[in-house]
């Protein structure tokens, strides 16, 4: 298996070095998760840069820059003594296919096999997580810089390329020429983590970096909305990204719908197919309220936002949307920055806090008639649907339950058995009460974990879910597409050593009223040959339709989004 040795003064002699320039090659061997020496898969290089060659750096900060990379190469020092958890190791975190890849310009006339069905006109685009730079120390998949891969459709032509979102931290960490931003997984634990909190705070005290532009990574995900496709993670505003007529993937800015978004926005944000409202969230783990709710018409403009009243800060990814209400799940695990004085994560599973539901009108301005439903023990990390059903006084909510909860994040020892459980939540708005069954039972159960539902009937009642079969997880072997009414599934397996991500379903154009007309896309990679491609499956007959093979690697990723070529042209 081929090594990847960043270079970087401050990893340890005991770690491999990093070197500049970015190829990736081919494993020698099949990879295998050696968790104690596992090396990163492919070479990675990055550009060229003498550190702190900022040319607006006076010699008080040169200085000061200078005593903070002793501290914090003290600090790694001291840390890297200690085995990383699993969780946090990016050894583990960003091995095989989750490893970075360099930026591609447009790639066009790519080989495709089989033939792209008509409907297929536009650009399919997908965010994931590429670091810039080797981790210092503890690194998390979830904190790498975002990466936009776009496989676009011209007529017989296909062209990809990927490119990183131009944050504000990634740019200062470019000019930088290393990451000077902590983790907010992988790095911001236990004592540590207050050093490393203290360490930025200097370092933004003597002018050295400048977080009040944010420092999210844009790397989760992807919505097309108001003629602007926006690229998101909960820590930060959106970022703006444009697909240009050559292809190409660009970054406008920092996006903040006109000054009217002070605050960050989940990833997750909802568009209403009937009346094109976006609906979103923002959470807060310092300052009170923990959350907000918010939402813009179709032509962007912006509610005030509405606070929601929490106990305690918490994790809240995901949500869903009915026709009438904005369903928000208050879970069990929760942020309590307290706990990294004690040497611990702050995030945390707290099971003494009961999980609920609050129902609230798409059209509130104030929290005052939300209503709470609790369901005990249950935590989604992803909704795929949810809808009404007036005669019986119930919101539907179709999600993934994970077990154990926060093992994405913490290592528990029981991170290689978790369960991603495909279930129906019943909420009862007259008394309050709730149900939870598996949706898939017995020897039907898989994890199931990514994905979505047709986004035309999205906060109707849905029949089709189409859904990432992860196993063995972390991986994804193939995806499901479940029938939420028979509860039967038909699936289609990438085959040996091949995985792929988060199946993409496309509506038809024909017009058919038939809710699984149309076409699932996802990315797969072959761990034996190397090499990755784009499959188009018919999703009425699971059959595949056409197969494009890629130039270079796709890294396992997250989430993506579809733009037909007539929206493509509005673009701003």
């Amino acid at each position: 298996m081929a090594s990847n040795p960043y270079t970087s003064t401050l990893l340890p002699p005991s770690k491999p070095q990093f070197i500049t320039t970015m190829k990736t090659t081919k494993p020698s061997t099949k990879p295998t998760l050696n968790y104690a020496s596992l090396p990163l898969t492919p070479t990675i290089k990055t550009k060229q840069h003498s550190p702190h060659q900022h040319f607006k750096w006076n010699i008080l900060q040169r200085a000061a820059a200078a005593a903070f990379d002793m501290l914090e190469a003290a600090l790694v020092s001291h840390e890297t003594r200690i085995p990383l958890p699993k969780t946090s190791d990016p050894r583990v975190q960003i091995s095989g296919n989750f490893a970075p890849v360099p930026e591609q310009s447009p790639n066009h006339n790519l080989t495709v096999v089989g033939t792209i069905p008509n409907c297929i006109t536009g650009v399919y685009v997908r965010n994931g997580a590429n670091p810039l730079y080797e981790p210092i120390s503890g690194h998390h998949l979830f904190d790498g810089d975002g990466m936009v891969h776009a496989v676009s459709f011209h007529g017989d032509s296909v062209s990809y390329s990927c490119k990183l979102t131009e944050t504000h931290r990634l740019v200062q960490e470019r000019e930088t020429g290393r990451p000077v931003f902590p983790k907010a997984i992988g790095e911001l634990h236990g004592h540590f983590g207050v050093v490393r909190l203290v360490l930025l705070y200097a370092r933004t005290l003597f002018g050295l970096v400048d977080p009040s532009k944010g420092m999210g990574v844009a790397n989760a995900g992807l919505i097309y909305f108001n003629n602007r496709l926006l690229a998101m993670s909960e820590d930060d505003l959106p970022y703006h990204i444009r697909v240009t007529t050559s292809s190409d993937i660009e970054t406008v800015g920092r996006y903040d719908f006109f000054g009217t978004l002070g605050c960050a926005m989940i990833a997750h944000p909802k568009i209403d197919p009937v009346t094109g409202e976006m609906f979103a969230l923002s959470y807060d783990v310092v300052r009170k309220p923990y959350l907000k709710y918010f939402k813009f018409t179709k032509d962007g403009k912006k509610s005030p936002a509405v606070d929601i009243q929490l106990d305690v800060p918490t994790m809240m990814h995901d949500f869903a949307i009915t026709e009438n209400y904005v369903v928000l799940p208050d879970q069990q695990v929760v942020f309590k920055l307290e706990e990294m004085a004690k040497g611990g994560s702050p995030v945390v599973y707290d099971n003494n806090k009961m999980s609920r539901f609050g129902i609230l009108s798409k059209n509130a301005t104030t929290s005052d008639d939300i209503i709470w439903v609790d369901s005990p023990e249950t935590f989604c990390f992803h909704f795929w649907n949810a809808w009404e059903e007036p005669e019986t006084n119930e919101v539907i909510v179709i999600g993934s339950c994970m077990n154990p909860p926060d093992s994405i994040f913490n290592d528990n020892n029981n991170n290689d058995h978790l369960e991603c459980i495909l279930s129906e939540i019943r909420l009862n708005l007259k008394t309050g009460k709730s149900t939870k069954s598996p949706i898939l039972q017995g020897s039907n159960h898989l994890n199931l974990e990514a994905g979505m539902v047709n986004s035309y009937k999205l906060g109707r009642k849905t029949r089709f879910a189409y859904l990432a079969i992860a196993e063995p997880w972390p991986k994804v072997s193939g995806f499901a597409k479940v029938d939420l009414v028979t509860r039967e599934t038909k699936k289609v397996m990438y085959g040996e050593e091949r995985y792929g991500g988060e199946p993409f379903f496309v509506p038809s154009c024909s017009g058919s009223e038939r809710e699984d007309d149309g076409y699932v896309l996802v990315f797969v990679h072959d761990e034996k040959m190397w090499e990755s491609e784009l499959q188009v499956i018919n999703a009425m007959t699971m059959e595949m339709e056409a197969l494009v093979k890629l130039p270079s690697r796709v890294p396992y990723g997250f989430h993506g989004t579809f733009i037909r070529s007539e929206d493509l042209a509005q673009q701003v």
